[in-house]
């Protein structure tokens, strides 16, 4: 089980949740945030630290948020546009740094609002 990064992150990427992961394993897109499951430890700080509200415990995503479940394993497990293998579990977000991408789910998504941040 793990947490994920949901709709109300995309085109938002407020990163407060980045800065409360313990295991660092929060990484950035262009559009939007992934949680690493291999790497998340379940403590929840991420999800206590968004103040887009966008981060539920896999078990609690609403039905509309379901597909999230399965783009944020696929950021980690697929070969992304422009990359040349999968990105996996690399050890640390901050290491890494932005990806530069996103899975074609998030990248095809129209532009979100982001009134109110």
């Amino acid at each position: 089980m793990t947490y994920v990064i949901a709709s109300p992150c995309v085109d938002v990427v407020d990163k407060s949740c980045q800065q409360e992961c313990p295991a660092d394993c929060i990484y950035e897109g262009v559009r939007a945030l992934y949680i690493n499951a291999e790497e998340c430890v379940d403590c929840g700080a991420c999800k206590l630290a968004c103040k887009m509200e966008a981060i539920f415990y896999e078990d609690d995503l609403p039905e509309s948020e379901r597909v999230h479940l399965a783009d944020n394993a696929a950021f980690f497990a697929e070969i992304l546009p422009g990359r040349s293998a999968p990105l996996g579990a690399p050890g640390g977000a901050m290491d890494l740094g932005p990806v530069g991408v996103d899975t074609p789910y998030v990248a095809g998504l129209p532009p979100m609002a982001t009134a109110g941040v």
